[in-house]
């Protein structure tokens, strides 16, 4: 069989994928989107605490009582307005200038590390990058994977079956076609998704904390002049996250109705 005929055969069970996430389990609070969740609240929270635990173990966590006053802060203003029942907030300063990331895992546990500290320079980028952080936690975006790794392994399974009287060769290359194809057309497509929605509900979030979400299109342009420094930028239909001009692009348009939330967080 000809690698075309591979993407053929890979083909619908793709389709039968990309069909499942359509089904609604729940739906992400602000956006309404439809999500599928195999998972429970109680299991990403306990997967959640458990990670967490072993970075603050493995981890330095940095011993700056101003960064960490810092991050309590804003995460406690960002936690306060954030739609996560029964989240046992934690937000920890992890001492590595190389890692230049956050994240929050379900449950509500929060880490910044010291690395992008110089491009949200103050309260109001830390609140984008906290805000952006939450919502990933909020939308569920974790259980949301775990359940997408699953269909795709199920994919698999049933196309290593539908196959089992070709030879190994020929199921190798149509599992591989297969494998080439759900990662293109399922799964980074939807983790670029899961991006720009978290940037939408974390603008919306920093927004009713009280922070001005002008600041987050300033901190994107930060961030994106710190991309454009490094070598070989991967493109975007290879990548987990969408390019900095597509974020910077979705935040402009989405500034009006978020500067209507922070206006009405000043109101007394």
């Amino acid at each position: 069989m000809k690698f075309k005929r591979f993407i053929q055969v890979a083909r619908p069970c793709v389709v039968i994928l990309a069909a499942s996430f359509m089904v609604s389990c729940a739906t992400v609070p602000e956006t309404g989107r439809r999500q599928l969740l195999l998972t429970s609240n109680q299991e990403e929270s306990r997967l959640g605490l458990t990670e967490f635990q072993k970075l603050k173990k493995d981890t330095p966590v940095s011993k700056d009582p101003g960064l960490n006053a810092m991050a309590r802060k804003v995460g406690q203003r960002i936690a306060a307005v954030a739609p996560l029942p029964n989240a046992q907030w934690e937000f920890v300063v992890f001492d590595d200038a190389k890692t230049v990331n956050a994240f929050c895992l379900p449950g509500g546990k929060v880490g910044i590390y010291t690395g992008i500290l110089p491009i949200t320079l103050d309260e109001a980028g830390l609140a984008t990058v906290i805000g952006h952080e939450v919502a990933h936690a909020v939308a569920r975006h974790g259980g949301e994977r775990m359940s997408e790794a699953l269909l795709i392994q199920f994919g698999g399974i049933i196309l290593s079956e539908a196959m089992k009287k070709n030879s190994d060769g020929a199921r190798g290359m149509a599992l591989g076609a297969y494998g080439i194809t759900s990662a293109l057309g399922v799964a980074l497509p939807h983790s670029r998704q899961q991006e720009l929605e978290a940037d939408h509900l974390g603008l919306i979030y920093m927004a009713r904390a009280g922070y001005d979400p002008a600041n987050a299109v300033e901190f994107w342009r930060r961030f994106a002049t710190y991309n454009n420094g490094k070598r070989g930028a991967t493109p975007q239909f290879l990548s987990t996250h969408p390019v900095d001009a597509t974020r910077i692009s979705q935040l402009e348009k989405e500034l009006p109705a978020a500067q209507q939330e922070f206006r009405k967080s000043q109101s007394p």
